[in-house]
């Protein structure tokens, strides 16, 4: 299977995945939503419009192409009411991409068809991804070398929670899942929700932007090392028993992020107390979002399931 990554070095060497203007769209029954009234925070210079496209053989996952993002400056929220009668909870999706990128359908609006039918309310974030690093952008990627994404997340956690009685959502029920550079934004904003990083804009900010529970697949940027267990320590340094229950999940031959990264997050959870539940699998590689293939790794929704039950987040 190939992973995002290369096919992101394919992006980026405009071969398979050609550079383009592009906007990406949901679904003509959705509607997409600035999550900045105004100026965004923190935001570079401006170097051309939204870029993306569909991706081609080799780059196909389970055999089907994928819808790519980048250049993203403008964020945006997107909500997917429940195809069902509503359970209260809701989740946001931070799709990945090596935050230079973003998988809007195998990571995103894929993710939330399958949440909703299971009656909870799913937001897809369209979170900023400006690029590589260049004279524009010196300061892009995960937080804190860049503070753009994380904002995002924090901002968006705060907005559905004040929203949430008009979409019908438990203010305590409101979670974060997230995929590759995703899943690391996941863990930042774990771990990173008791100051904002920006200076509060309306309601919005004074709510919480903790969320009450998180979903990391293949995670990245969270170890220090292969074969280490040493993490990231602006993640370490911020664990306590407040960090929500977290559920965890990898393959051992992912070469793009590695078993470390889960491995080296897990043992800081249970360290701090912190409920935590980790799947790992020998085989399955990464990028493989919500597609069913071979590996059992990929059918991972129907554990989460089980997982949001037990603790409490959806009736069982």
């Amino acid at each position: 299977m190939k992973s995002l990554f290369l096919a992101l070095c394919l992006a980026l060497a405009c071969t398979s995945l050609p550079a383009q203007s592009f906007t990406w769209q949901p679904a003509p029954r959705h509607t997409q939503i600035a999550i900045w009234p105004g100026k965004v925070p923190d935001a570079p210079p401006v170097s051309g419009p939204e870029t993306g496209g569909l991706t081609s053989k080799p780059d196909l996952v389970a055999g089907k192409p994928w819808v790519w993002v980048g250049n993203v400056t403008r964020p945006t929220m997107t909500v997917y009411a429940p195809k069902t009668k509503s359970n209260g909870a809701a989740v946001i999706v931070f799709p990945g991409g090596g935050y230079e990128v973003l998988a809007m359908d195998l990571e995103g609006s894929e993710v939330c068809d399958w949440f909703t039918a299971q009656g909870v309310t799913c937001v897809l974030l369209k979170y900023r991804v400006p690029g590589t690093p260049s004279k524009l952008y010196p300061k892009t990627g995960a937080y804190p070398q860049s503070p753009m994404a994380l904002e995002d997340v924090q901002r968006t956690v705060g907005l559905v929670r004040h929203r949430a009685k008009e979409w019908k959502i438990d203010p305590h029920k409101i979670g974060v899942i997230g995929f590759s550079a995703g899943g690391h934004l996941v863990a930042a904003i774990s771990n990173h929700f008791d100051r904002r990083l920006y200076a509060p804009v309306d309601a919005a900010d004074k709510e919480s932007c903790r969320p009450d529970f998180a979903i990391a697949l293949y995670p990245g940027h969270l170890s220090l090392a292969a074969n280490t267990m040493g993490l990231n320590p602006d993640i370490a340094s911020h664990i306590t028993p407040q960090t929500p229950p977290t559920f965890l999940l990898q393959n051992e031959d992912d070469h793009v992020d590695r078993v470390e990264d889960s491995l080296s997050y897990y043992f800081a959870l249970k360290k701090a107390g912190v409920p935590v539940e980790m799947h790992l699998y020998a085989h399955g590689g990464h990028a493989f979002g919500m597609r069913p293939t071979k590996f059992p790794a990929t059918h991972w929704p129907y554990l989460v399931k089980t997982w949001l039950q037990t603790i409490g987040m959806i009736a069982e």
